[in-house]
């Protein structure tokens, strides 16, 4: 597969260039800006939470688990994160979406002591206020975080008297202004991490945020080829945490597309088990390795035998040492060697960066605003809708 190198502008370049009131007027403006400033917003989350340890200091005193939590993109930000935070923290760790704890929390939640962490753009959603209040009436001994980039949401407002709450909100610029979550969404995922892991050090944001440079400077051409293509299924695979950054590229393309495009994210090794008779001549197959060099086998034998079976009609695969590989010219390896040291977690926000521009070039392709893509059917944050009450605790 062809590494591309650089090029005099990119497409990118082109677009970003055009006076602000033109990319206004064809409805693009935020949302090239914001998947644009990922990288410095990457550098800037980082240093404004190293050492801070919130994370750290929540889960002294006998904390039996975590629980990650958010709708729609928030919690798949919690999906691709949370295998990192068990392992780093040695406490059971796992992603519930917001609407499953309004309304079965006594089913899923840990019995024991645990820690929950809301993860929000807005912080506005009502699942998730209403998850954190019923859970604060009901299990008192649950301490909150919670995660957000708007210090005036609601997450925020509505708890600050609350001592079993704490809230971290991230600089006011990743409070994306577009309908699609994009860089509070990698804000988020960083933010996620680095509360849980001191060792994350500025050298490996750093190295993220280069590869993305490198995504923006080498490869975004080679994606808006791919995206102005017959593309009608687009297959995200991912391992571990991966499969959580999947399904928010998978979501990126729906949003982006107003459903246009179909889409489903998947495991590598869960692919083989039904999933693979999906992939059609019109399907896209866009593939995060692992940087763990046993993962990846696996994930290059898949990829390998996608190959020999003449599944799907190109592939877009990401990562370090992308292996050279059976495939025609349609195929782009999107190479970032300055993501072997920084392990899978970190290494999904390039990635995740891939899936932005490829759902925003087919949108622009399709004919349709990447800052209003979904012509009235989505708004940015989700409308106030009745909550229900509880007869008993």
């Amino acid at each position: 597969m062809p590494v591309k190198q650089n090029a005099a502008q990119t497409e990118l370049d082109a677009l970003s260039a055009a006076p602000l009131e033109a990319q206004r007027a064809a409805g693009y403006a935020h949302t090239l800006a914001e998947i644009l400033q990922q990288p410095s917003t990457w550098r800037e989350t980082a240093r404004a939470l190293a050492g801070s340890g919130v994370l750290d200091e929540t889960l002294q005193g006998g904390v039996r688990s975590i629980v990650l939590t958010g709708s729609g993109s928030s919690v798949y930000a919690g999906e691709a994160i949370a295998p990192a935070l068990q392992r780093s923290t040695g406490v059971p760790t796992l992603a519930i979406p917001a609407g499953t704890l309004l309304t079965h929390w006594r089913e899923v939640l840990p019995a024991d002591k645990g820690v929950l962490v809301s993860i929000a753009r807005s912080g506005d959603s009502p699942e998730s206020c209403g998850a954190v209040s019923r859970l604060l009436t009901h299990r008192p001994d649950v301490r909150h975080v919670v995660l957000t980039c708007n210090a005036q949401g609601q997450l925020v407002t509505r708890y600050r008297d609350d001592e079993r709450v704490e809230a971290v909100v991230l600089a006011e610029r990743t409070n994306d202004r577009s309908l699609v979550m994009t860089s509070s969404f990698s804000n988020l995922m960083l933010a996620g991490a680095l509360l849980a892991d001191a060792t994350i050090g500025a050298d490996a944001v750093e190295s993220v945020a280069n590869a993305a440079e490198t995504v923006f400077g080498e490869h975004a051409d080679d994606i808006a080829r791919l995206a102005r293509g017959d593309v009608r299924r687009v297959l995200y695979l991912g391992s571990g945490g991966g499969v959580g950054a999947a399904r928010e590229c998978a979501l990126k393309m729906l949003e982006m597309t107003g459903g246009r495009v179909t889409t489903m994210a998947e495991s590598f090794l869960g692919l083989r088990h039904g999933p693979m008779a999906n992939v059609d001549a019109h399907t896209l197959i866009v593939a995060f390795l692992s940087t763990d060099p046993v993962v990846r086998a696996y994930e290059t034998d898949l990829l390998a035998e996608l190959a020999a079976k003449g599944l799907g009609m190109a592939r877009i695969v990401v990562g370090a040492d992308v292996p050279a590989m059976a495939g025609d010219s349609d195929d782009v390896a999107i190479e970032l060697p300055m993501l072997r040291d920084v392990g899978d977690t970190l290494a999904l926000l390039p990635a995740v960066v891939v899936g932005q521009l490829l759902a925003f070039f087919r949108c622009l392709a399709l004919g349709f605003a990447p800052d209003t893509p979904s012509q009235g059917v989505l708004t940015r944050v989700v409308g106030e809708f009745v909550m229900h009450s509880e007869d008993a605790p």
